[in-house]
């Protein structure tokens, strides 16, 4: 969100999933589409039906990598290099856009000016890619007559994350690829209403539509309609720096909300530790997860098929959500619990239902302020949807005219990773999911069916570094990083290449996450989950 806003104004995908069957040619990168998001790869399935071309490049191979025209392997942490790379072979061979750049962008002298300072052969040292890949990867983008870009995780968890979109962006931006149809800069969302919680302002630094905290107006625009006479202007502390309050004694309490960080988050011994510390640790969830273990109280919410509401998908596409089922015992939907909570610190609240909260947040936020539930009794609206008579927004950034005004350049250079391998740890380590699992397992591991597909965790290997540590399929070998070390078995495959292992995150008893680096970005403040030094031995 923060490397897009940056670049254009707004911080969510900019088309229409449906979008990428029309489109020339996708560049997938970080993205494991066919594994985490296969609605979304089946939609880039018929685009190859339609003639359509995909390029992709990742670290490590994945499905739909088998299909492209191209598939390159890069280094673990030089994405910015690569798509300086490409960017450097775009503009050597003069097929920028020069029109667009020229209508619609500011800052290119300064961008192209430190572009020249880097070559396409420094590019492939730094990626370990060939300069003919690069040069035809590049090639295949700018020559197709709408490009989009798809990526995820494996671009933004980095502590080079919005440096990497801000690189996204400017490889749209530097071909017209933009502002039209099949066309675009697509992050896939991570779970399945995260684009919702940020819409609604689930963010330490905004309201509702990602309006500014710190903005006057906004501020007191809020104060009015919650009946109080000012709200703090200051901003919040994201969950790195949560943790980091209970260790300098700064935080209290916490209240986490379905969110199992004792098994999603880096350098989990470390979590662990400081919920433990915290004075009072709530924890709203469906299940008792590990998480919840460690909780003073335990509040019961209520699952998707328990409740009324909207989600807002990662498309920007704001859905009705209709209560199947009775709630469960004594659970209740979430907003039942924050109004039974506010209402005894105080501050009265006295919503009805989910809609009279749902006509509240249209009238507080601009892009919302045409959505009603009367309008998403059919297939839902994209916001920006400002007033009743607008039909929603499928693709941002009509003809290349911004959120911001014009789209900003920057000029990014190669940053390497927060850590390196060297002699004590030789193995570059990422993480990431597998198909029959979710996130940390909360939901699909409580499911029979999908707990029978993946019973556990496991460390893919390349069939080379097998042979040297003496292993093989199903061995159990002990991998060690910098902050702690867990036991696993290992799957030989040569989806990853030497010196180079890929564990999924979904199990509590293998978590890979008491060893991954909680190093963040400066800007996001997302922590470098993609890659850790690890060490490895026979168990």
């Amino acid at each position: 969100m923060a490397g897009l806003a940056a670049a254009f104004g707004s911080g969510a995908m900019t088309n229409a999933v449906s979008e990428l069957e029309l489109s020339d040619t996708i560049f997938i990168i970080g993205s494991n589409t066919a594994t985490s998001h296969p609605l979304v790869a089946t939609r880039i399935f018929r685009a190859i039906e339609n003639g359509g071309k995909v390029i992709v490049a990742d670290p490590r191979k994945n499905q739909i990598a088998d299909f492209a025209e191209l598939y390159i392997q890069h280094n673990l942490g030089t994405d910015v290099a690569l798509l300086n790379g490409m960017m450097r072979v775009i503009l050597d061979k003069n097929l920028q856009d020069d029109t667009f750049i020229a209508e619609n962008t500011e800052a290119f002298q300064a961008f192209k000016d430190a572009l020249d300072d880097f070559s396409v052969e420094e590019a492939s040292q730094i990626t370990g890619v060939s300069v003919a890949d690069i040069e035809t990867l590049a090639t295949l983008y700018a020559e197709a007559g709408s490009a989009s870009i798809v990526y995820c995780m494996g671009i933004t968890q980095h502590t080079t994350g919005v440096d990497n979109v801000k690189s996204l962006a400017n490889l749209a931006m530097l071909t017209g690829n933009i502002g039209k149809l099949g066309s675009g800069v697509n992050p896939l969302r991570g779970q399945n209403n995260v684009q919702g919680a940020c819409d609604m302002g689930a963010l330490p630094n905004v309201y509702t539509g990602y309006q500014p905290v710190t903005l006057g107006p906004a501020n007191k625009k809020f104060a009015q309609a919650w009946g109080v006479d000012e709200l703090p202007s200051n901003i919040g502390l994201t969950l790195p720096e949560m943790l980091s309050g209970i260790e300098k004694d700064e935080v209290k309490a916490l209240w986490i909300m379905g969110e199992n960080p004792v098994v999603s988050d880096p350098d989990a011994n470390h979590v662990v530790k400081a919920l433990e510390k915290v004075e009072l640790l709530i924890v709203q969830d469906i299940f008792l997860t590990p998480t919840a273990k460690l909780a003073d109280v335990v509040l019961p919410g209520t699952s998707f098929a328990e409740k009324d509401g909207t989600f807002a998908n990662t498309e920007r596409r704001v859905t009705r959500v209709r209560k199947a089922v009775d709630p469960v015992g004594d659970s209740k939907p979430d907003w039942e619990i924050i109004q039974d909570i506010s209402n005894r610190f105080g501050f009265e609240m006295t919503y009805t239902s989910p809609q009279e909260i749902f006509d509240e947040i249209a009238s507080l936020t601009p892009s919302y302020a045409g959505i009603s539930y009367d309008r998403l009794e059919g297939p839902g609206l994209q916001w920006p949807c400002p007033t009743k008579e607008h039909p929603g927004t499928p693709f941002l950034h009509k003809d290349g005219k911004f959120t911001r005004g014009k789209g900003l350049f920057h000029a990014i250079g190669h940053k390497p990773p927060n850590e390196v391998v060297d002699d004590e740890y030789p193995f570059w380590m990422t993480t990431g999911r597998v198909y029959a699992h979710y996130h940390t397992g909360t939901m699909t591991r409580n499911s029979e069916s999908l707990d029978f597909e993946v019973r556990e965790g496991f460390l893919e290997m390349n069939p080379a570094d097998a042979k040297t540590l003496d292993v093989c399929d199903g061995s159990q070998v002990k991998m060690a990083s910098r902050r702690g070390e867990i036991l696993t078995k290992i799957m030989i495959t040569e989806r990853v290449s030497p010196g180079l292992v890929f564990m999924p995150f979904h199990f509590e008893e293998a978590n890979v996450n008491k060893l991954t680096n909680p190093a963040f970005d400066p800007i996001a403040k997302i922590p470098e989950f993609k890659v850790c030094a690890v060490k490895l031995e026979k168990a």
